[in-house]
């Protein structure tokens, strides 16, 4: 018997996916947990309208990152810190601290855990930091780190 899975079956496979089961374990475990329905072309048909529209709206996700990542690279943020001599800084730029002030400046929040900042900054001048918006999509953004 032909089923599409409702929700995440460990042996079977993912929600969404139409499977092969013996017409036992299907009528008497996956419909009466509600973990999968028959695949009649009604449940079919909503299957694909279904997986149609998520594809659509994965698709927009990743034109919105992809903007942003734009955006980003358009945007540079300029901190104003305490620095010493040779341009030492006292203390350090952290990646909060980078994401509270692009938030301030230019109104775009960024999770302070998105920005890739190997190491602190520590010195004044401009430093590119890496910032990733989705899966395989990240934006330069260029922070210059000024003297107070």
């Amino acid at each position: 018997m032909k089923v599409i899975l409702q929700k995440n079956v460990k042996s079977l496979g993912n929600a969404g996916d139409m499977v092969e089961v013996n017409d036992g374990y299907a009528r008497n475990y996956l419909f009466p947990k509600e973990l999968a329905k028959p695949a009649t072309e009604g449940n079919v048909k909503n299957l694909k309208k279904q997986k149609k529209a998520e594809e659509k709206k994965k698709q927009a996700e990743i034109d919105r990152a992809r903007a942003l990542a734009e955006k980003l690279d358009k945007s540079p943020v300029e901190i104003e810190t305490k620095a010493g001599e040779g341009g030492r800084l006292f203390g350090s730029v952290t990646s909060k601290e980078i994401s509270e002030e692009l938030q301030k400046q230019h109104n775009i929040k960024i999770d302070k855990r998105k920005i890739n900042l190997k190491d602190p900054i520590k010195s004044l001048g401009v430093t590119n930091v890496e910032v990733k918006v989705y899966p395989n999509i990240t934006g330069t953004l260029k922070v210059h780190v000024k003297e107070q």
